[in-house]
């Protein structure tokens, strides 16, 4: 191996035991998962308070959703809608503030911190839109596909020191561990560029190489923020494309947080967060589903998906602002009835002068 590649094996065995030390008191009772094995994510009423010194910001104010395993689904929202915090959530880099959040079974309000490490190694793959983050620049392509096995690999260390040090020097020349380095760069078009580093690839190429160190460790769950933010029209229906086949031939689910409705109209559940809830669904039309590699299809002007407002726990419903304005709502009553077997929402003052 190179000799960064080197350094890095070495940073991450002390990286590791440095962790393993800090968390061996820390111990807890296995938990039944309360949720059903098809579901992948589950939320309800989930809270997250950010504070200051002076000022409180209420990120998610009950938010409920369900992800089934196997799904691709899209969160979409306006800055400041919390779905960058959820998604951060359900990575665990961040702790809910209340509420229920379970993932892959698992209860993320109780995990210890040893427990956090190994869920954000084993469990979850994040893809950001910043490449930075996804990519260590003195390290090729290759090496960076690399890194995230070769903490694996210190996981699984026996406990004596000679012991630790006989496995590791195995583990270290471990064949199939490159051999699925490679593997991964071949699975995203990018193994003629596995010795180049950072600096010589292309914002598309950075994120090709982002996804398949998110591959690395087989996660059963891929959060991508942004994926598409940073490249052009046509590479971004390449990352596209490739979440639809990682999802379609791996059964993995995938959580894409994006601004883009192009990209958001090509899967088939968009989730819409509105002031830290749940505010809107939109699913794939059965007729459009066989056709989501179709590039006659136009994704921009086609009406592709069918909208649904979500209510809470409480019945609640939100209904968007533009809609709103349509009828002509300033203040914060409307007027509702049932006719017809429909609930009509009406302008409580187009309603008195009728």
């Amino acid at each position: 191996m190179k000799t960064n590649l080197k350094k890095m094996i070495a940073f991450a065995g002390w990286k590791k035991l440095s962790i393993s030390g800090t968390d061996q008191r820390e111990e807890h009772e296995e938990e039944q998962s309360p949720i059903s094995d098809d579901v992948m994510i589950e939320c309800e009423n989930l809270v997250k308070i950010y504070k200051t010194k002076d000022i409180e910001v209420l990120a998610l104010q009950g938010l409920d959703l369900t992800v089934k395993r196997g799904e691709l689904t899209a969160i979409i929202g306006n800055s400041g809608s919390g779905k960058s915090t959820f998604l951060n959530m359900i990575g665990g880099l961040d702790r809910p503030s209340a509420g229920k959040l379970y993932v892959d079974g698992k209860n993320l309000f109780r995990l210890s911190e040893k427990d956090l490490v190994n869920y954000k190694r084993d469990t979850v793959g994040f893809v950001w839109q910043n490449n930075a983050r996804n990519l260590l620049p003195y390290l090729t392509a290759w090496e960076n596909v690399m890194m995230p096995m070769l903490f694996t690999s210190v996981t699984d260390m026996p406990g004596t020191a000679e012991e630790a040090e006989a496995a590791y020097s195995l583990k270290r020349k471990d064949d199939e561990k490159q051999e699925r380095a490679a593997e991964l760069l071949r699975l995203v078009d990018m193994e003629n560029r596995r010795n180049h580093r950072l600096s010589q690839l292309s914002g598309g190429e950075q994120q090709r190489v982002a996804i398949a160190i998110a591959l690395a460790n087989n996660p059963r769950l891929l959060l991508a923020d942004e994926p598409t933010g940073s490249v052009d029209r046509k590479t971004a229906d390449y990352i596209l494309n490739l979440l639809h086949r990682l999802n379609e031939e791996m059964g993995l689910t995938i959580l894409i947080v994006t601004h883009d409705n192009q990209l958001a109209s090509k899967v088939n559940r968009v989730v819409s967060i509105r002031d830290g809830k749940t505010s809107s669904e939109r699913i794939m039309k059965t007729n459009y589903r066989e056709r989501l590699r179709d590039m006659s299809v136009q994704w921009d002007s086609e009406d592709t998906q069918e909208e649904f407002a979500v209510l809470d726990r409480a019945g609640r419903v939100q209904i968007p602002s533009d809609l709103l304005e349509k009828i002509g709502v300033q203040g914060n009553k409307i007027k509702l009835e049932v006719k017809d077997g429909k609930i009509l929402v009406e302008n409580p003052e187009t309603y008195e002068k009728q």
